[in-house]
């Protein structure tokens, strides 16, 4: 994201629609090939449209990241604390820059406030794209759906801090 019309902003409420509208094409995107047409549809709450009062529901709108290009919401992030919990881009603006945007916002905003590492559970797909932003495998984990849905992700941490010598 380097453009001028390309930025990163706080989430509003009348941002949900959107949201919703990210999370759901992103993970129409994704092959069944990690996880299955069942698992997928489950992490995506069942939905085939937008229900901004559902993700409203699931996100913390007070650390909720949109990133816009063009005046269009293209991407999410929401986190707290030290935790990354949701990194979502629209599958038309996947690997243009957008995720690493708003993982790297989250990661200064998480060092300004004096936190040394960081944590995100990764689904299977985006353990690949985590490790090259500087995540650290820790451990399989399981993660739960709606409706008793258990799939497996990827538990990763970050270190905020410079190595030392």
């Amino acid at each position: 994201m380097s453009a001028n019309d390309q930025f990163l902003r706080p989430a509003i409420e009348t941002d949900a629609c959107c949201m919703s509208a990210i999370h759901i094409a992103a993970i129409k995107a994704l092959p069944a090939t990690l996880y299955s047409e069942e698992e997928l549809l489950a992490w995506r709450n069942y939905l085939d449209q937008p229900d901004g009062a559902n993700i409203l529901r699931s996100m913390k709108i007070k650390n909720c990241w949109v990133a816009v290009d063009k005046n269009v919401i293209v991407g999410f992030t929401s986190y707290i604390f030290d935790e990354l919990i949701a990194l979502y881009v629209h599958p038309k603006h996947q690997g243009q820059g957008v995720g690493r945007a708003l993982v790297n916002h989250f990661c200064e905003a998480a060092s300004k406030q004096g936190i040394e590492k960081v944590i995100t559970t990764a689904s299977l797909y985006a353990e690949g794209f985590y490790r090259r932003l500087g995540f650290k495998f820790i451990e399989k984990a399981p993660h739960y759906l709606k409706r008793g849905m258990i799939v497996p992700v990827s538990k990763m941490s970050k270190n905020l801090l410079p190595a030392t010598k």
